[in-house]
C-alpha cells in the first residue's frame, strides 16, 4: 500500500458510511411518509364521521322541530258532560276547532236526539243532545266520534248520571 492509496481508502470508508447514512435516512423518510399517509386517512375518516354527525344533528333538529310544531298545533279536546236527566252535552275544550264532527251509530240507545252529524265544533264550544236508554238498551258507556282529520273512531266517555 502506497501513500496515495490513503485518500481512496478514506473516501471508501466515507463513502461506505455515507452509504449506511442514506440507507437510514431512507428507511426514516419512509417510515415518515408513512405516517403521513396514515394521518391523512385518518384525518379523512374523521371529517367523514364529523359530516355524518352534523347531519345526524341536522336529523334529530328537523324531526325535534316537526314535533314541536305538532305538539302546538290546536287540536281539539272532546268530552262528553251530563246536564241532566237524558240531555248531555259534547264539549270541545281544545285549542282548535273538530270540523265535520260525526258521531258514531256505534252501540248507541234506540232513543236519540240531535246527536252532532257532520257538525262543526269549533273550541270552545258545545253541542247538546239526548241520549236516553231503555231496558233492552242503557246508554252506553263510551260514544265513539270522528271529524275531519281524525278518521280513527275516538272513544269518548259517557259520565254516568248523577
Amino acid at each position: 500500500m502506497e501513500l496515495g492509496d490513503i485518500p481512496a481508502w478514506v473516501a471508501c470508508a466515507l463513502a461506505a458510511a455515507a452509504f449506511v447514512v442514506s440507507l437510514k435516512a431512507r428507511g426514516d423518510g419512509k417510515r415518515s411518509a408513512d405516517a403521513s399517509a396514515t394521518s391523512a386517512a385518518a384525518s379523512v375518516r374523521s371529517a367523514d364521521a364529523a359530516e355524518e354527525a352534523l347531519a345526524l344533528q341536522r336529523q334529530e333538529a328537523e324531526a325535534r322541530r316537526q314535533a314541536e310544531e305538532e305538539a302546538a298545533r290546536p287540536r281539539p279536546d272532546l268530552k262528553v258532560q251530563h246536564v241532566r236527566g237524558q240531555l248531555y252535552r259534547l264539549c270541545n275544550n281544545g285549542t282548535g276547532p273538530a270540523p265535520k264532527l260525526t258521531v258514531l251509530d256505534r252501540d248507541l240507545p234506540p232513543v236519540v236526539r240531535n246527536i252532532p252529524q257532520e257538525e262543526d265544533l269549533p273550541a270552545g264550544e258545545a253541542h247538546e243532545f239526548l241520549m236516553a236508554g231503555t231496558m233492552g238498551g242503557p246508554v252506553p258507556p263510551q260514544i265513539y266520534v270522528t271529524w275531519d282529520g281524525q278518521e280513527t273512531p275516538v272513544p269518548l266517555r259517557v259520565p254516568p248520571k248523577g
